[in-house]
């Protein structure tokens, strides 16, 4: 496609991003199998599940622009096919935290476009450093959601398993992704460049939580 067809692509995808009109791959939803919960929540129980989950939201927002950033730029075939592909896996996350997030009757963050945007332009910086850069930032990302999710699941209640298999689902696929981008040549990053990760990443969920 021309540059212009590809710019079109992506500002269509942005807005199906935006707009949860993206269907992912179509695995399970993975609460079905659970039996429904008999347990009803507290309401400062469900408000916390709905704080998580719209902060996970809005991750997976910012995973798709990301990977979309950093195959915009890319000029390895077999790369570019990789992080198209991961980001079509984190799709499902998507999909998953909006499902979850309506179940318990709450709203999505309004900075998501802010999100999308920052983020695609992150990816595309990565990914003009090089596949072995762009591979190793997809890695580094992937470690620090790992750290994030588990943090989520030791806050939100027991009492909650379908918010608790969403985020044990997404956080095997995240570690899953990690170990892809490895595998596949990821150079790791230098310390300050993480620890500027962690803190962009710190800025983001503490928004999400409450906007």
């Amino acid at each position: 496609m021309s540059i212009f067809n590809n710019i079109v692509n992506e500002f269509d995808i942005a807005l199906k991003t935006l707009s949860d009109k993206k269907m992912g791959t179509k695995r399970k939803y993975p609460p079905e199998p659970i039996k429904k919960n008999k347990e009803q929540l507290s309401r400062s129980e469900k408000d916390l599940s709905i704080q998580m989950m719209r902060i996970n939201h809005a991750g997976e927002v910012a995973a798709q622009a990301l990977y979309r950033g950093q195959a915009f730029v890319c000029k390895d075939p077999k790369v570019k096919e990789h992080l198209i592909q991961a980001g079509d896996e984190e799709t499902d996350h998507l999909v998953w935290c909006k499902k979850r997030l309506d179940e318990l009757e709450g709203k999505s963050s309004l900075l998501n476009p802010l999100w999308y945007a920052g983020s695609f332009t992150i990816g595309a910086i990565f990914g003009s450093m090089g596949e072995k850069t762009s591979l190793g930032f997809v890695e580094e990302t992937e470690k620090q959601v790992v750290k994030h999710l588990q943090k989520h699941l030791d806050k939100v209640s027991t009492k909650d398993k379908e918010t608790i298999e969403i985020l044990k689902t997404m956080q095997a696929d995240e570690d899953l992704h990690a170990g892809q981008a490895n595998a596949s040549g990821a150079e790791e990053l230098e310390t300050p460049t993480k620890k500027i990760m962690e803190v962009t990443a710190k800025i983001m969920t503490s928004s999400s939580a409450y906007i």
